[in-house]
């Protein structure tokens, strides 16, 4: 018989069939291998509880001791996305004129990317992922968090995959460095920007690059 110590609760847990299991995988996969990065976005609203799912799905990622080390932005202000674009094509343009090694610059290429990043502001909401270095109790004392860069990045990919099954599409943004972001936003100390995520339609003439996705072979090693 199932026991409970304190402090646990039982497990909810829904076992399939093997058919179903892989019938379940086989789906999961169908949709997001049609899952591409977008940089070209309609300004057609989104219905704001559709983000608010989004955010508590990526919110249910593990984390380290539990501590959800993160915060999510959301913002459809367009005054304020129109700061955050500003601030971004700034440091972008220095990335793009001396930051950035030519190496990367000709690996860029290919996505017809520049400093100009209009997604910012068309997107209807822009979405942007804080890691948490460390918390604040009631009494203003810090507490530690734990794996805070992998804990983030963790919600941030389910965060991706919410996005994608929700049928909107983004492209992940880090304008390097990011600390306007904290700035415009009034973020506090402890608080460091992650990741900009534009959430919205794809434009009607969006493109996207032909590229192809490694195979299971690049990415895995098997041992049996």
């Amino acid at each position: 018989m199932a026991h409970s110590n304190a402090g646990f609760q039982p497990l909810q847990y829904t076992e399939y069939t093997p058919d179903e299991m892989l019938n379940r995988a086989r789906s999961f996969y169908a949709q997001h291998e049609s899952r591409r990065t977008v940089r070209e976005f309609s300004d057609r609203p989104v219905d704001r509880e559709i983000i608010e799912l989004i955010i508590k799905t990526a919110s249910t990622a593990p984390s380290g001791a539990n501590k959800q080390p993160w915060n999510f932005g959301v913002i459809s202000n367009p005054e304020i996305k129109a700061k955050i674009r500003e601030a971004a094509e700034k440091e972008e343009f220095e990335n793009y004129h001396g930051r950035m090694s030519e190496d990367w610059l000709d690996d860029l290429k290919k996505f017809g990317t520049d400093w100009h990043k209009p997604f910012i502001t068309t997107a209807p909401y822009i979405i942007v992922a804080f890691k948490k270095a460390y918390d604040l109790n009631a009494a203003g004392e810090k507490e530690k968090n734990y794996y805070v860069t992998e804990s983030a990045g963790l919600a941030c990919g389910m965060l991706i995959s919410a996005i994608h099954n929700a049928g909107l599409v983004t492209v992940t943004h880090t304008p390097s460095p990011m600390n306007f972001l904290s700035e415009v936003l009034g973020r506090p100390a402890n608080e460091r920007a992650f990741l900009l995520l534009p959430v919205g339609y794809p434009a009607e003439d969006a493109q996207v690059p032909v590229i192809e996705r490694k195979g299971l072979e690049a990415v895995s090693e098997w041992y049996e």
